[in-house]
């Protein structure tokens, strides 16, 4: 192990991996990554564990986890004490272009119409290759939102709040109850919403 990293911020530093389990006898451990940057887990680049950094000797993805190889843990015993820990790395600078956002700044926003009206709010976010979809979870139910110039009205990042205009046709499902999921963090930008064609 080294000495703790001057150039991690705590105030500003980001998850970027969980720790889940073990894996093998040379230190390896699974991670469930919390980053769309996949290289933030290549052979070369730093990570913090316990405000520690640590270099990444080796990094392979196993389905939707990546297996890590980090200098200084070299054991399995070293390993098997880690599971639960999260990894961080400092965030990114901040987005100068209008309109495109990080998925961690958005998720767990407040999502009201443009009458004032509270519809829940911004429990996920998926793409259909054409554009993204809102995921709104609120007292209504959940309902499925394009993220279109003319559906998506603002996005206030400081209130977290965004305003929407629900399409017609578009109506609340019922749901079970929302899980309270945590941001992931240090998410790949947003670009802001399209038009419609």
């Amino acid at each position: 192990m080294t000495t703790p990293d001057p150039e991690l911020d705590p105030a500003t530093a980001v998850t970027v991996g969980r720790i889940t389990a073990p894996h093998g006898i040379r230190g390896e451990v699974k991670v469930e990554p919390l980053t769309d940057f996949p290289q933030r887990f290549e052979a070369g680049s730093r990570l913090w564990l316990d405000g520690v950094p640590y270099t990444v000797e080796r990094g392979r993805w196993q389905q939707r986890n990546v297996i890590l190889k980090l200098r200084g843990i070299d054991t399995r015993n070293q390993a098997e004490a880690l599971p639960g820990k999260e990894l961080l790395a400092p965030q990114a600078m901040p987005i100068e272009a209008e309109g495109v956002y990080y998925l961690h700044d958005i998720l767990g926003a407040r999502v009201q119409e443009a009458s004032g009206a509270a519809l829940g709010e911004l429990a996920d976010v998926f793409s259909t290759g054409a554009n993204d979809v809102y995921v709104v979870r609120g007292p209504r139910g959940e309902i499925l939102l394009p993220a279109l110039d003319d559906v998506v009205l603002e996005v206030d990042l400081q209130a977290r709040r965004i305003t929407v205009a629900i399409p017609d046709g578009l109506e609340f499902t019922t749901a079970a109850p929302p899980k309270r999921r945590r941001p992931p963090q240090q998410k790949k930008p947003r670009p802001a919403p399209k038009q419609q064609a």
